[in-house]
């Protein structure tokens, strides 16, 4: 099928234009995804409530947990395809994209009613005050309904690629994406709905994106399959996604879950000091974003390797990758310094807030260069089906040495600590990062000799 010819042709390329073919899309994609997280507080701080700006970042690590579950079968599913379809398994291949679809069905339609459910104990968990609760209420409780889409839209972006349809993957994210930040002005300032036009505005880009992936595959276009005649648990299917997918998606989910807790403590500052950290992290979003994205695109690429056991191929992709990766987020990097005043004032005009945004956000940058080098690590394990390295990586910068550092660094430095934890965080996982990758690898490659 043409799938099949795309995904055989990437594997047949020079390696700089496989893996650049392949990443630019992905890239693409997660830059459509920081507009439009960027978006909503752009055009909420346009309102100039700064309360309505610190809602926002209250709120938006709890949906990121929507996100962060289509991840776990996104990611999972794409490694376990891209292994299958290098070792010519098509039919297994179907069965795992059909339980993929289905699984985020259940799950979406769980979350949504524990998020209605127990809304109020979330906004006390949040660190929402009297200023901010009400915005806050508005914003999840609207997104909630959107729970179904969010997770098919961020399961099928990744899966997609396994078959070797990066552009359709791009494609997907764009639709919604775009359609949310269209409509966030019309429905914030035009129809003056502010926090409460955001949510619907991004309501309405899920379910598009989400269409755009489930159309593509009734329309036959696909080798693989949503149908529920093909959806099965059976021979690891749901071990072998879940085996990979939630250790992937840790990181997402210890994303929110620190930054629930960041939040939490950062709230003994002030709700300035909250929209100053919400601002800040949207900075070192544009680094990465572009760093997941060329993670995301090489994975594929590498699966197929494992697959076929075509070893060369694979270092010399890991090689090229990570020099990208590094060179990329350099540059990114250096942008985002020098800009970091005039980017936070678009989103920004009270004093304090701004004060505290550019101030946080320097010290994030600190470790931006490396984001990429950390991605195409992670996903490089994913890619060999190394759940266990995964699942220790994902803990480790989100969870087992993010969290503590938060305790004792705002113990040694104040506001200014809970910061500095994010960049000793990152230092500390990407050395582990490397060690497991290194180890992996060599036990993977006489395994299969």
């Amino acid at each position: 099928m043409e799938n099949e010819k795309t995904l055989d042709a990437f594997n047949k390329m020079s390696v700089p234009q496989a893996v650049i073919k392949n990443t630019v899309p992905a890239m693409i994609a997660m830059l459509m995804v920081l507009i439009y997280n960027l978006a909503d507080t752009f055009f909420i701080g346009q309102t100039h409530d700064a309360y309505q700006v610190a809602a926002v970042s209250l709120a938006t690590p709890v949906f990121l947990m929507f996100m962060a579950v289509g991840t776990v079968f996104g990611i999972g599913g794409t490694s376990v395809i891209s292994r299958a379809m290098g070792e010519g398994k098509k039919e297994y291949a179907k069965k795992v994209c059909s339980f993929c679809m289905w699984a985020c069905v259940l799950v979406g339609l769980a979350m949504t009613l524990l998020f209605l459910l127990f809304m109020d104990e979330i906004l006390l968990l949040i660190g929402a005050s009297d200023d901010t609760w009400e915005f806050a209420r508005s914003y999840l409780t609207i997104v909630s309904y959107s729970g179904v889409f969010v997770l098919i839209s961020n399961c099928y972006s990744n899966i997609l690629r396994a078959e070797g349809q990066a552009t359709r993957a791009m494609t997907g994210q764009i639709i919604g994406n775009l359609l949310n930040v269209v409509l966030d002005p019309l429905m914030i300032l035009g129809f003056g709905w502010n926090i409460t036009g955001a949510a619907i505005a991004t309501v309405i880009g899920n379910v598009a994106a989400a269409s755009y992936y489930i159309i593509y595959f009734l329309r036959g276009k696909s080798s693989l399959s949503i149908s529920i005649k093909d959806f099965s648990v059976k021979n690891k299917i749901c071990s072998g996604v879940l085996a990979i997918g939630i250790p992937a998606s840790l990181a997402s989910v210890l994303m929110s879950i620190s930054q629930m807790v960041m939040n939490g403590m950062m709230a003994g500052y002030g709700d300035m000091a909250i929209a100053g950290i919400g601002v800040a992290m949207k900075v070192t979003m544009i680094t990465g974003m572009i760093a997941m994205g060329i993670g995301q695109g090489i994975q594929p690429l590498l699966g197929y390797c494992v697959g076929a056991k075509t070893w060369e191929r694979y270092k010399e992709i890991m090689r090229f990758s990570l020099w990208f990766a590094f060179f990329l987020g350099l540059i990114m990097t250096i942008f985002c310094y020098l800009f970091t005043n005039q980017i936070v004032s678009v989103f920004l005009t009270d004093e304090n807030a701004f004060d505290y945004a550019v101030r946080f956000a320097k010290i994030l940058l600190t470790t931006s260069t490396l984001f990429g080098v950390f991605y195409v690590l992670t996903n490089a394990l994913q890619a060999m089906g190394a759940a266990v390295s995964s699942l220790i990586i994902n803990l480790s910068r989100q969870g087992i040495i993010y969290i503590p550092a938060l305790f004792v660094l705002r113990a040694a430095l104040g506001v200014t600590g809970l910061v500095w934890a994010q960049p000793v965080a990152d230092i500390l996982s990407i050395i582990l990062a490397v060690i497991l990758y290194q180890i992996t690898f060599r036990k993977m490659r006489n395994n299969m000799k």
